[in-house]
């Protein structure tokens, strides 16, 4: 039988995962936002490794972040320690681009929460129970 810590978390990740569904049915996201969000979150990449990272395909990624390329929010860099291998890196414009998503996103959740009578601090507790968790590796 599941401890209440169990069934909470459980409850949590259940929650935070309709909450980010929620989010892109309202907020239109743009193509690859999930890229720039885990280069933003891990640092320059190799292709296979966001592709192992967003659980996605090696060629799906390929072409996405061709199109990042294109668009300039991206950019690809010979990698130093192989110089088969090239990192992918957010750019100055990129990082805009994910900045105004996020705030977007925010905006959404924000109009949501006020119907519900939490408070500002309500939400930063939730956000730093949330970080804990995402510090300790899954």
């Amino acid at each position: 039988m599941p401890t209440d810590l169990e069934q909470h978390s459980s409850e949590l990740v259940v929650q935070a995962a309709r909450l980010v569904r929620a989010v892109r049915r309202r907020v239109e996201q743009p193509a690859g936002i999930r890229i720039l969000s885990l280069l933003d979150e891990l640092g320059p990449l190799g292709v296979t490794a966001i592709a192992e990272a967003d659980r996605s395909s090696q060629p799906t990624i390929s072409g996405a972040v061709r199109q990042l390329v294109d668009k300039g929010w991206v950019a690809k860099e010979p990698d130093a320690s192989d110089a088969r291998r090239s990192l992918v890196l957010l750019t100055a414009e990129g990082r805009q681009r994910l900045s105004d998503t996020r705030r977007d996103n925010g905006a959404a959740v924000a109009e949501r929460l006020a119907r519900t009578g939490h408070t500002a601090e309500d939400v930063a507790h939730a956000v730093a129970v949330l970080r804990d968790v995402l510090a300790e590796r899954l």
